[in-house]
This record gives structure tokens, sequence and C-alpha cells, in this order.
């Protein structure tokens, strides 16, 4: 559909950035912190880890006041579980929660709304060893955690996001099983536990702060039939159905997906319902979506045939498609970034307005970025103008997408600052703030304003009206 004047961004609209904790704030033994599984995170050889990161933790003053320097409405970070309760349960550590205390009060000190995410792919360590999300007592402590974070900060936090990327920890769960991999049927019950975590904590924070607000975050995507064959379209269908649209319809409706539960069924991986379960989820209802946009994907037809799964070009540790489900397909109309992620613009708009129409709710995108090979160059200042042609697009979509009618209320792009990439270190960077240091040397750790830094500043200072 063609505008001849799309709708502007609404007032209000929450021009932000994201992070998450354990790419950012370093400081991973100090102060009382307990580990997580992210701490026994092995990188490929040359790459950093995460124990300094861009050390947020001792620069959130020059930071936030940076964040305020650009103009943020909103900053969406998370907040680390095993730095507020070192064994994930149990004892709180004062001095962590002292940290996102003060976070917050600078953040809303600057007219920023902080957006707060539960759990961001750093489960403490001590509950991993006792089972992770497996074990039906992670859903108690994470229960717990809440009553913490709820108690403590919620009179300043009024915009909640309970788990990142659920689905991603299913599909790709090497970061959240450490040593091992875990069979399908124990990754469905994961998830099915996480479901009755989020669901247990929005109705919490619903009696505690009814004036507050709490969604999901899953990395949604809309996906593309390889052809205009109707087995193509099937396979499409079912992606969408399986790794998109049951993380939203258990959170929205209360119910799997029936084609998520058929294949659940065929493949020998239905979870374990409790006594409650059922009524709990149709109970919980968020209030916003959180939405990760990064790119689409295009499928064909399985073949069944043994040869339906395999390594993505370029990354063997990501696996595409799913024997008997669907198979990767190619998109002639895409391109690609030089570390193989589709550039899809369009797409984003596609997912907004399905997720739009499936849900009924607004939709806040709490990712979406460019990783690239940022260079600090001779004059002192990084120039990116890829990012910023990037960005452009993508907020061209989103203003229409609002055109047709999606409830959009912000953007926060990843990220606000270099951060670690979780296979490329700091050669793979996506911030609006340079951090000046590289895989084994952390240099100054100067914070330095990209040019894209400037660019959307004058975004925010004229409401998407200046692209």
């Amino acid at each position: 559909m063609f505008y001849r004047h799309p709708k502007p961004f609404p007032d209000g609209f929450l021009w932000g950035a994201s992070t998450s904790s354990y790419q950012v704030e370093g400081a991973w033994n100090e102060d009382g912190k307990g580990m997580s599984v992210q701490d026994l995170h092995t990188p490929p050889a040359g790459i950093t880890d995460f124990k300094v990161a861009s050390d947020h933790y001792h620069h959130m003053e020059e930071d936030v006041a940076l964040m305020a320097e650009l103009g943020l409405k909103a900053y969406r970070f998370s907040i680390s579980w095993s730095r507020v309760m070192p064994e994930g349960d149990g004892a709180v550590n004062e001095a962590g929660l002292a940290f996102y205390d003060r976070l917050v009060d600078a953040l809303v000190a600057h007219d920023i709304t902080p957006v707060a995410t539960m759990f961001h792919f750093d489960l403490p360590l001590a509950l991993h060893e006792r089972g992770g999300w497996a074990n039906r007592a992670t859903v108690d402590a994470f229960e717990r955690y809440a009553l913490v974070l709820f108690e403590r900060l919620g009179d300043r936090i009024k915009m909640w996001l309970t788990i990142n990327e659920q689905n991603v920890m299913v599909i790709h769960p090497n970061a959240m099983n450490p040593g091992r991999l875990p069979e399908a049927p124990e990754l469905y019950q994961q998830s099915h536990n996480m479901f009755v975590a989020s669901a247990k904590a929005t109705l919490m924070l619903h009696e505690m702060w009814p004036d507050a607000k709490i969604g999901p975050a899953p990395n949604i995507t809309a996906i593309y039939p390889q052809s205009c064959d109707p087995a193509d379209v099937v396979a499409a269908d079912n992606w969408e159905s399986i790794r998109c649209w049951n993380y939203l319809d258990v959170a929205c409706f209360g119910r799997y997906n029936p084609i998520a539960w058929a294949y659940m069924e065929e493949k020998g991986c239905t979870p374990v319902f409790e006594e409650g379960d059922a009524e709990l989820l149709a109970a919980a209802k968020p209030d916003y979506l959180g939405v990760n946009y990064y790119a689409t994907a295009t499928v064909a037809a399985p073949k069944n045939d043994g040869t339906d799964r395999a390594a993505r070009a370029g990354d063997q540790q990501v696996m595409l498609g799913e024997e008997g489900v669907y198979r990767s397909g190619a998109n002639d109309h895409l391109t690609a970034t030089e570390y193989g992620w589709i550039i899809d613009p369009i797409g984003m708009r596609t997912t907004l307005r399905r997720v739009a129409s499936r849900y009924g709710l607004p939709i806040l995108i709490t990712e979406n970025g460019l990783g690239a090979r940022d260079t600090l160059e001779a004059d002192g200042r990084v120039h990116d103008p890829y990012r910023i042609d990037y960005l452009r697009r993508h907020f061209e979509q989103a203003q229409l997408a609002i055109s047709d009618g999606v409830n959009l209320i912000g953007y926060c792009p990843w990220s606000f600052m270099d951060l670690v990439s979780t296979h490329q270190g700091y050669g793979k960077r996506y911030g609006f703030v340079y951090i000046d240091r590289d895989e084994e040397d952390i240099r100054s750790m100067a914070r330095i304003r990209k040019d894209s830094f400037a660019w959307y500043k004058h975004v925010i200072e004229t409401n998407g009206a200046e692209l």
C-alpha cells in the first residue's frame, strides 16, 4: 500500500536504544555478583569473553549522560539476575541491587524511560547446576527474583520485559546450556517453564503496580515461501507457527499454537503441564509486546530425506531447517551483511503488520541493528554511513507500518554502545557509541560518538520527521 502522506511518528514515541547486562556491564565477579552461565562462555580464539565487556558497571553515570545527550526517550536494558541474587535464589546482594537503583535513578533524572528486561540469556550458574529451566524450582526462583525487583524498582520502572528471545533459547540452545546440548523434550520443557515463570511475574506486577506494563520480547520475523508452490507456503507457515507465533500465542492467548503443538506431538517433545499451569497461562495477559527484529528468512518445502537441516552458510554454529517441516531457501531479492545476516527493511513492516493483526497490542521494537567492523579513524572519529543507511530504511518502514495501523509505541535499536558480540566480540560492533577497546587490549575504554550518534540525535529531535 502506498501512502501520499504517511502518518507521522506519534507524540511520545519512545526513541530508544538497547543493551544487555552481560554484554556491557563487565565487573563479572565484583561487589558480590554471582556467576551466570555466560561467565562459562568460551569464545572462539582471538575473541574476548564477557568479563570486562564495555565496563558499563564502572561507567554507568557517563553512559547515561551520553544517552541524555543523544536525546533517548527510552533505554531498554537487562538486569543481571546473578548480580541481584548471586545463587539465583535466596540471599539478595544489596550492592548489585543498588547498582540498578542508581541506574534507574539516573535515567529518570534525565527523563529517559527505563525498559527493564528481567532475564536476557544469563541464568545464574547455581540454578543451571541444579537443572536450569528444566527444573521447576527455577520457576519459583524467578518468581522470588521478580518480587525483589518489583519491590525495589517498581516505583520507577513502569515498563518491564520478562524474558528475552525465549524462542532463540530453544532454537539455538548453546548459550543457555554450556557444556551440553539437551534433546528436544528437555528444551520444550525448559520453554514451558519459562512461560509459567513469565505468567507469574506478569500477574505479580499487575497486582503490585497496576500502572506498570509488562510483556515478552521474542525474536519475531516474517517468513517467505521460496516460491508460489503451495508446499513452500505450508513450510513458511510451519516456521512462523513453530518458531514465532507459538511464543506470542502462549503469552497473549494462554494456549499453545496448534501447529506448534502438532509439531511437538510429532517429534515427541510436548511439555508436561503441572496442575494449574493452563489456568495460570490463560490468566496472565501482557500489556504490550517487545519484538526483536533483525532479518527475515526464506524457506522451501522439506524433502524429509535427511537433508532438510543444514549449517547456515558461513556459520557452522547455526543450523537451518527442520527435518520434515521446512528447509532453508534462497531469496534473490535481498542482500546480506558481511556476516551473512539478511537485510530486509520491508520485512520488518511485514512482521509488524502480522504481529499487530494477530494480537492487537502495542508493540515496542526492542532490538534491530547492524553489526559491522567499525574503525576508529585517524581523525579520532568513527564514520558509519552504512549504519545510518540501514536504520534510515528501517525507520521508514516503521513509519509505513504505523500508517498501516500498527500501534508502534517505540523503537530501541541494538545497541546504544558497542558490546561483546557472542561470536565476533568487538570485531562486530552495533553501537551509536564506540568503545575504545579490542579483543585483548582494553585500551582507554573511552566512549566516542559515531557519526550515527549525531544522525540519530537529529532523528529524535524531529520525532522522525527528518530521517
